[in-house]
């Protein structure tokens, strides 16, 4: 009975969606068929369902950018990095969860990826409630450690993070439950159920701010129940299906030898990820020195070229899952044609998406400041934002390019290499950066010049990487078998 109701319930809210995605069919077959129309298919709805996300996301800029003051923009900037960095961590694991649920379904072991699922759902759990208890206690001592604007940017700051991690356990789960469905070729549900967290986190933002006057606490409180309410519907999808992502609560442990798979995949992707986000702390935090302004104008860029990145790191998921289910059904030979196009769609999609906000980068910039402000004001926060976009945003498909090849290295298995290239290539090169070019040359312009130099390096090295372990696993794949004694 209880199943029945939640498929009648999932039923009612996907349905008006499905009028907009006509396609019954959610899983892709990644083993077999037409390479580039079903990476094309994997992507679409991954793409829209990142747009989405990041559509009530930046409604909470825009929504405190139209009725506060440039300081609650740049309260509500300032925290981005810094939740980047200790969610990353954790966030990365859910690739170890996509690479094992891939592998294990183009190998056929339908009992591992049940035990895979249950594992993961069981991990986010955890994770969510105890980095969300540490981000609680520590915000403010992390925001004083960046050199946060001290006074209402600090304050603001401290008060949109303390609420931020109370909803970590449902940004985790949903996370987690949506690389499950991302692994089996599922990139349409998850796009129907972010559709109604983000018209409902819109619609929270408008009241708790506009009718309340709750500022930076009200987009705050309208974030984590969008995400509660998004990772109810992954969890209630997962129960419903009868395959092998079925989620039983019964089940619901951490069984130690998927936990080790996971890691072994998920922490090195998680590690490179927050190593990652160090750099941009550090980033930020030289941004934080030219003040307010440009920390509003930093942030409006910010929220534009996320449009353009999910865009890119929708095709890396391809590239991931895609590799993933290939190497599991040792069909070693698709990997390469994999690659290629996933190469040609995220450098398409980066150049596009990228020199299109640039184009209107004023217009759009305008979106996150209150035309009541001073003029003068404006202006300097929207110049300081379109530095940002001529340099970040035109070149963004070298960061594309680098995330697609880091993705196939963990698809086939090999978790240490982009690791540990992504450390050196990017956190060191710009640390590097920052304490000598920057340092002799204090300009926004020179601090940005860092990101594309850093892709551009590090994109070299993981394509060597990724060229050298395909060559090794063609070379194993064709070595005979000892003959029988």
């Amino acid at each position: 009975m209880l199943r029945y109701r939640i498929g009648h319930a999932l039923d009612a809210v996907a349905a008006p969606l499905r009028r907009i995605f006509p396609h019954t069919r959610h899983d892709i077959d990644m083993v077999n068929g037409s390479i580039f129309s079903n990476v094309v298919r994997f992507s679409i709805p991954l793409i829209l369902s990142g747009m989405l996300q990041l559509l009530y996301n930046m409604a909470d800029v825009v929504v405190v950018g139209q009725f506060e003051d440039h300081n609650a923009v740049a309260a509500v900037g300032a925290t981005s990095s810094l939740i980047t960095l200790m969610v990353n961590l954790f966030i990365g694991l859910s690739v170890g969860t996509s690479v094992l649920v891939a592998q294990y379904i183009g190998a056929g072991k339908y009992r591992e990826v049940q035990d895979t699922v249950h594992t993961s759902v069981t991990l986010s759990l955890v994770l969510g409630v105890v980095v969300g208890v540490f981000g609680l206690f520590m915000s403010r001592t992390f925001l004083e450690m960046m050199d946060t604007p001290a006074g209402a940017v600090l304050d603001g700051a401290s008060l949109y993070m303390r609420i931020y991690f109370l909803g970590l356990p449902g940004n985790m789960l949903y996370n987690f439950g949506a690389a499950v469905m991302r692994a089996v070729g599922d990139t349409k549900r998850p796009l129907y159920y972010l559709s109604l967290a983000g018209v409902i986190n819109i619609v929270f933002n408008i009241i708790t701010v506009a009718f309340f006057g709750m500022g930076v606490a009200g987009v705050a409180i309208a974030t984590i129940i969008s995400q509660y309410i998004s990772a109810i519907l992954v969890t209630l999808n997962l129960m419903r299906s009868q395959g092998s992502v079925h989620l039983d609560l019964k089940r619901l442990r951490i069984r130690k030898q998927m936990l080790g798979g996971i890691l072994r995949v998920g922490l090195p992707a998680g590690l490179s990820s927050a190593l990652f986000s160090i750099s941009n702390v550090l980033i930020q935090s030289s941004i934080n020195s030219f003040g307010a302004n440009a920390i509003a104008g930093s942030t409006g860029a910010s929220q534009l070229e996320s449009f353009v990145y999910v865009s890119m790191n929708s095709i890396s998921q391809a590239a991931l899952s895609f590799t993933g289910q290939n190497i599991g059904a040792q069909k070693y030979e698709r990997v390469n044609k994999v690659m290629r196009i996933c190469l040609l769609l995220v450098v398409a999609a980066g150049l596009f998406f990228g020199i299109l906000v640039t184009l209107f980068s004023e217009p759009l910039l305008h979106l996150f400041i209150n035309a009541d402000h001073d003029p003068t004001v404006i202006a300097d926060v929207v110049r300081n934002g379109q530095i940002r976009m001529r340099i970040i945003c035109t070149m963004y498909f070298l960061d594309g390019a680098m995330e697609v090849l880091a993705s196939m290295l963990r698809g086939m298995g090999s978790s240490i290499a982009p690791t540990l290239v992504t450390v050196v290539g990017i956190c060191g090169l710009r640390m590097l950066w920052i304490w000598t070019v920057f340092a002799a040359n204090h300009t926004l312009d020179v601090l940005y010049l860092s990101y594309p130099i850093s892709w551009t390096l590090t994109a070299i090295i993981l394509g060597a990487c990724y060229f050298y372990t395909h060559k090794k696993l063609m070379r194993n794949a064709q070595t005979p078998l000892p003959a029988a004694a």
